[in-house]
């Protein structure tokens, strides 16, 4: 097949890591061409504008993106540029996997756990948000509809059948916040019915957490509300070994944004040292999205033989001694083979 992608390769590291991403990609063989389209902080000084019109238009156009991380300035009311994506596309369902690799020196090894998280509603809407002129009273509003969590819990259903997974954990905080989190839970309880082939858990968030690090194998899918889902997927990229193996997928009906999950780190950006495996598996995540699942699955499989064999290429915080492009280099060696 042939696709085009609209290419966001971000700030800091973003065009390191993006084009030893590429490189792979095209070493795959999956017959992908890219639009390179700017945002972030060289858009803002090269266009005025964090997110340009021209770089909306053309995700618009292809439908699916591939992105590297972004830099929000801090303060000057920027709004940040992933929420205005995610807003502007109606991206609902952000996908989280947290998958264990070798060589991490992580606390924990065979974890799989992948967290579906609402992304356009919640407690993250910026309406209902408040400070009294004496600065000392703060509101905020939690605001859900029946609509929004219906369509979060059955992507999540849906994936796992999709997958071939076999439980389903939502995760709620109806107890206390018994209106916003109540009618979450009370949706999920009754799409649950519809999936009587997958097991259906319910869990609240402070135990969630615990158990997730006591014992995060009891876990499989877990579908929550947007705080929630922030908090918990960040947490199973701790048990995997950090925010270095973490990809995003942003979806909704018209469009798709894959992305690494971590910062644009500007203190090692230039130094050709950063690892790479985040936007690597958001592109694995790109091309099952697309049906090339099989292209999908031999890319995570070369990253995974790539750091269990190749330790003099991995990069310095995997423990080796090799660069973001010596890396790509020995994954896209594997995924020819």
């Amino acid at each position: 097949m042939s696709k085009t992608i609209a290419v966001i390769p971000g700030d800091g590291i973003g065009p390191e890591i993006m084009a030893a991403t590429l490189h792979v990609l095209d070493a795959l063989d999956c017959g992908l061409s890219y639009e390179t389209v700017e945002a972030g902080m060289i858009a803002l000084e090269k266009h005025g504008d964090l997110l340009p019109k021209a770089t909306l238009d053309v995700i618009t156009k292809h439908k699916v993106a591939l992105k590297g991380p972004l830099t929000t300035p801090v303060g000057g009311g920027f709004t940040s540029i992933n929420v205005t994506l995610r807003r502007h596309f109606d991206l609902y369902a952000n996908v989280r996997p947290a998958i264990s690799f070798p060589g991490t020196k992580a606390r924990f090894e065979n974890i799989d756990i992948i967290t579906v998280r609402e992304n356009t509603e919640g407690a993250y809407l910026s309406e209902g948000q408040t400070l009294s002129e004496d600065g000392e009273l703060a509101t905020s509003m939690i605001r859900v509809t029946r609509k929004g969590c219906a369509r979060i819990v059955r992507y999540a259903f849906e994936m796992a059948v999709k997958k071939g997974r076999k439980k389903v954990t939502a995760v709620h905080k109806a107890n206390i916040i018994k209106t916003a989190s109540g009618l979450f839970l009370n949706v999920a309880r009754e799409i649950a019915k519809d999936y009587p082939q997958i097991e259906f858990n319910e869990m609240i968030v402070d135990n969630a957490c615990m158990q997730l690090v006591m014992r995060p194998e009891q876990f499989d899918v877990i579908v929550t509300t947007n705080l929630f889902g922030d908090i918990l997927s960040d947490l199973c990229a701790g048990l995997v070994g950090g925010l270095g193996l973490a990809p995003g997928d942003n979806i909704g009906e018209q469009a798709a944004i894959f992305e690494a999950v971590h910062g644009s780190a500007p203190d090692i950006a230039g130094k050709g040292i950063a690892n790479p495996c985040a936007l690597l598996l958001a592109a694995a995540d790109m091309l099952d999205h697309l049906g090339m699942v099989e292209k999908g699955t031999k890319l995570r499989v070369a990253i995974r033989e790539t750091m269990a064999n190749d330790r003099e290429h991995v990069t310095p915080d995997l423990g080796g001694k090799g660069s973001t492009q010596s890396f790509g280099e020995a994954i896209a060696k594997r995924v020819k083979g």
